[in-house]
């Protein structure tokens, strides 16, 4: 199978799709698979575009709309993780992974899918420390602050990915793994980009995280971008995938039943063994969408491809397994939280959630088949050239919070909860019901009526947008309501009811207001009011002396 790998894409998809048509038309070949780096971009409308984090001069339309609006149809499958200058709005819709246009697949903040029998992996977003420890708590409209924080990487889907087993054949993300550049051309690195240097020194070049996925996962080919450049590396893994997995000090030997065989013997037997092959992961990370620039690749992986036929593109079950089993380790809470680790004493919580037989079996009965459904949809206007053709000028706010139904239908089935959901709950916001914007009304005949027949009210008022129903998140957590408080009469045989008596309106004169007041006889001083002071007596006693 032959796919194209691509490093910032920054939103140029038809110069992209332009040069794999070239590269089909020289080489004469078929490209079956793109695969995207982060830095997608996908910018439906003006909205989309106030949620990047990017300086205002740099906010740039780009052409992803044509594919979101159907003017334009991406001409081979699509796949896709974020980085750090996307439509985040967007993207948090599909926290799980979904269609953002026909053709074109969002991982989500991670995800694990099967491209004609080829296992792909990948993780969204950037490093940074001080909120890899914090929940999901971001949502549209952002602040200054959670405009950036919304794509950093989390622990959750780090964990996640660690507890993945069997091979993978292709892992994506945007951060390169930390140290990766000892393991290629260094001095060439260098030359290109020198700055390098001082973050290579103290350790900051790459993200920690990604590291110990890369010696944990130990995938076939790890593809990045972000640093805009091009480098290759070639990383060898020593030990085994279920021997990193475990930890340190884990590796179990079965050499007790062994010692007491001839070691010259057992050398001998070693030496006639052919030597063990060594796992290597092959890491290339590329350049941004520009002239003369390094930013896309081709290579053909070994697949069950049928020529000529549409690549089968299936969810991964033990993926799906992994989601279910730590959907309760979901947190929108912005504080840091801590997830469950291999400890000492009698502690039992769970800590390994590589999927049993029995979880797997499960999820077989959930999801009768494995292909992933085509279920896009419009849920906003797409951006239009005509009418705001000087969007740079106009002002535009943020968009609100949406729901996507991809994700509504994806947690149903799974029995998981969404994310974005769960944060809306959690800060008092009202989960909103998501219209789809592209829905097809059937056209209306024309009817003739009667001229002194009234209009009914719905034959002049269009059919309002049907909502779509959107499921409730499945989460323990959040009570942020209480049932009303129900009052029950008990009847006391000790008191005596009385009838009521009916109250009667005594009438009363009527009286102005200047009768109300008491009027001072003609030629009298005005009256004062004298005030009795308490215990008068005794201070008068006290005046007389």
């Amino acid at each position: 199978m032959k796919i194209a790998i691509e490093g910032c894409a920054h939103g140029e998809l038809e110069r992209i799709y332009d040069t794999i048509a070239c590269i089909e038309k020289e080489s004469n070949t078929k490209i079956d698979l793109l695969l995207c780096c982060g830095d997608f971009q996908s910018t439906r409308n003006l909205e989309d575009l106030q949620t990047m984090a990017v300086p205002k001069k740099y906010l740039d339309i780009c052409t992803f709309y044509k594919y979101y609006s159907g003017e334009c149809v991406a001409p081979v499958l699509t796949i896709f993780i974020g980085g750090n200058h996307e439509a985040s709005n967007y993207l948090q819709e599909l926290p799980y992974g979904g269609w953002v246009a026909p053709n074109i697949y969002y991982l989500g903040y991670a995800g694990v899918v099967n491209v004609n029998g080829v296992r792909i992996a990948g993780i969204s977003g950037i490093f940074k420390g001080h909120d890899f420890l914090r929940g999901h708590h971001e949502f549209p409209p952002y602040t200054e602050s959670t405009c950036r924080s919304v794509y950093h990487v989390r622990q959750l889907e780090v964990f996640r990915l660690k507890q993945l087993s069997g091979k993978i054949d292709i892992f994506l993300s945007h951060d390169w793994p930390t140290g990766i550049y000892e393991y290629g051309n260094k001095a060439q690195l260098l030359r290109k980009k020198p700055y390098f240097a001082a973050d290579m020194e103290s350790g900051q070049l790459g993200s920690r995280p990604l590291e110990e996925l890369l010696k944990v996962v130990q995938p076939s080919y790890w593809f990045a971008a972000h640093l805009h450049c091009k480098f290759a590396a070639l990383v060898p893994h020593s030990g085994s995938k279920a021997t990193t997995k475990v930890g340190d000090g884990a590796s179990i030997s079965s050499s007790s039943s062994s010692e007491s065989e001839d070691e010259g013997e057992g050398a001998t037997r070693a030496a006639r063994l052919p030597p063990k092959p060594v796992a290597v992961t092959k890491f290339l990370a590329l350049d941004k969408c520009l002239p003369r620039r390094a930013f896309l690749q081709v290579l053909d992986i070994p697949s069950e491809a049928t020529e000529g036929a549409r690549p089968t593109f299936e969810y991964d079950a033990e993926w799906l397994a992994i989601l279910q089993s730590t959907n309760h380790l979901i947190s929108v809470k912005e504080n840091y939280y801590y997830l469950p680790g291999k400890k000492a004493g009698a502690i039992t919580e769970r800590f390994d959630f590589t999927p049993t037989e029995e979880e797997l079996s499960a999820l077989s009965a959930k999801f009768q088949s494995l292909t992933i459904p085509e279920n896009f949809q419009r849920t906003v206007p797409a951006f239009d050239p005509q009418q705001q053709r000087n969007y740079k000028h106009m002002a535009v706010g943020q968009p609100k919070a949406q729901l996507n139904p991809q994700s509504n239908e994806f947690c149903a089935v799974l029995g998981v909860d969404d994310p974005l959901c769960l944060a809306l709950l959690a800060n008092g916001k009202d989960l909103p019901e998501v219209a789809v914007a592209d829905k097809e009304q059937e056209p209306k005949e024309n009817i003739e009526l009667d001229a002194e027949e009234p209009l009914e009210e719905s034959s002049c008022s269009p059919a309002p947008t049907e909502p779509t129903e959107l499921v409730a998140p499945i989460k323990r957590k959040l009570k942020l309501s209480l049932p009303a408080p129900t009052v029950t009469t008990v009847k006391d045989d000790n008191v005596i009811e009385l009838p009521e008596e009916d109250e009667q309106e005594v009438a009363q004169p009527e009286t102005t207001v200047e009768e109300a007041i008491p009027q001072p006889a003609p030629g009298s001083p005005p009256s004062i009011k004298k005030l009795k002071r308490r215990n008068q007596n005794i201070y008068q006693a006290a005046d007389d002396e």
